[in-house]
């Protein structure tokens, strides 16, 4: 299992060597939202791909 600190190490290798700090601070960002939605998941509080259908179909038109 890669701990925070590997997956932070990973994500700056693989950031555009042109990248800026606000770049880095959106992909940090983007990295802890990830982690907490995978930690609710975990303990039960996640909704089904059917329940994330009925409420997106309320904000999507076709």
């Amino acid at each position: 299992m890669s701990t925070l600190k590997d997956n932070i190490a990973k994500m700056i290798r693989h950031l555009p060597e042109d990248s800026t700090l606000e770049d880095i601070q959106y992909h940090l960002y983007v990295l802890e939202k990830i982690r907490k939605g995978q930690e609710s998941i975990k303990d039960g509080k996640g909704i089904s791909n059917e329940e994330a259908k009925v409420r997106l179909s309320k904000w999507i038109t076709k």
